[in-house]
């Protein structure tokens, strides 16, 4: 259940709980649909916000059912003593200042050895970067994997800021998703 409309300072407070779960090692923290509906995008969205009163920054994925969610780090768990299937209260509001990500080190290796397409890689946003990492990422296919590198090293060659044709509003961790949408909590 999310509180709506609440401002503080300049940020809108968006307020909720909701039960973290795991999927393999991971714990994840899902979205109430009331609360992502109130995110600047149904695409991945940096959140700022504090989680059982704990400061914390996280980039929401798309769960492919209309809300957002994130793997909850490890360091979070244990500053707040959350534990999978027990409620959690989080004041979260959306943040503009993209932190980098990490790089694979298979698109690393790729653009530094692609002049072109490492110049552009470097001239984009943070948020673009996210894009083509999340493109490159959604596959479990090794192979598909491989030709996305090269395709982005020649869209990025040429020009292009982001990866084309890639629905934003899909999970596209391989690992914690089926089809694009996040697996649900084991039972």
């Amino acid at each position: 259940m999310s509180k709506t409309g609440f401002e503080e300072g300049n940020r809108r407070l968006i307020r909720f709980e909701t039960t973290p779960f795991e999927i393999g090692s991971r714990t994840i923290l899902r979205l109430p649909v009331d609360a992502s509906a109130q995110l600047p995008s149904r695409g991945m969205t940096l959140i700022e916000g504090n989680f059982n009163d704990i400061p914390f920054q996280a980039v929401l994925e798309p769960d492919g059912k209309g809300s957002h969610w994130f793997t909850v780090d490890k360091s979070l768990i244990e500053d707040s003593g959350m534990s999978a299937g027990r409620t959690v209260f989080l004041a979260i509001w959306p943040s503009k200042d993209w932190p980098e990500p990490a790089v694979p080190e298979d698109l690393q290796s790729a653009l530094a050895a692609t002049r072109q397409a490492h110049t552009l890689w470097k001239s984009i946003t943070p948020m673009a970067r996210w894009d083509w990492i999340r493109w490159i990422r959604s596959t479990r296919q090794a192979e598909t994997r491989r030709r996305r590198i090269e395709a982005a090293l020649d869209k990025l060659g040429k020009g292009e800021r982001r990866p084309c044709c890639f629905n934003r509003n899909l999970c596209t961790d391989p690992s914690v998703s089926r089809n694009g949408v996040l697996l649900d909590p084991p039972q």
